[in-house]
């Protein structure tokens, strides 16, 4: 295998490593995104009666509906518990690491195969004008 195609080869493995780790960055955010919806957004519960309930977010309330428990007669508490909450956060931690590691390597590869890719072509320059300036000496 010549140079040229070892190095082609190098950079679109290079790419895929690069966008799996994008892919995986995305996935961490959604992640992310649904673990702020579960904290910051407000939502409604079913009681035993049938009856909704308006709940507040459950990160912006202090006691109230979503801190409370079932003894105040409350159900609020048990429908965003912050478990559920905790275990998303603790999720997308390591899908972000890895994340982030596929993309910097992919990324660094590219960069250091089109410096690689540059640096052979300024030794090929200065090859051939070396050759010039001894055949116009000779």
């Amino acid at each position: 295998m010549r140079s040229r195609e070892y190095d082609l080869e190098f950079r679109e493995q290079s790419t895929r490593i690069r966008n799996w780790g994008a892919g995986l960055l995305l996935l961490a955010a959604l992640l992310w995104g649904w673990c702020a919806i579960l904290l910051l957004t407000s939502y409604t519960v079913e009681t035993r009666s049938g009856f909704t309930d308006e709940c507040a977010a459950r990160l912006f309330t202090e006691g109230g509906t979503a801190n409370e428990g079932l003894w105040k007669g409350d159900y609020c508490e048990d429908e965003r518990d912050w478990p559920e909450a905790l275990l998303v956060l603790g999720l997308s931690l390591p899908v972000s690491l890895v994340g982030t590691a596929l993309f910097t390597t992919g990324q660094v590869s590219r960069r250091m195969s089109g410096h690689s890719q540059a640096m052979r072509e300024l030794d090929r320059i200065a090859a051939e004008r070396e050759k010039r300036e001894k055949r116009a000496g000779a």
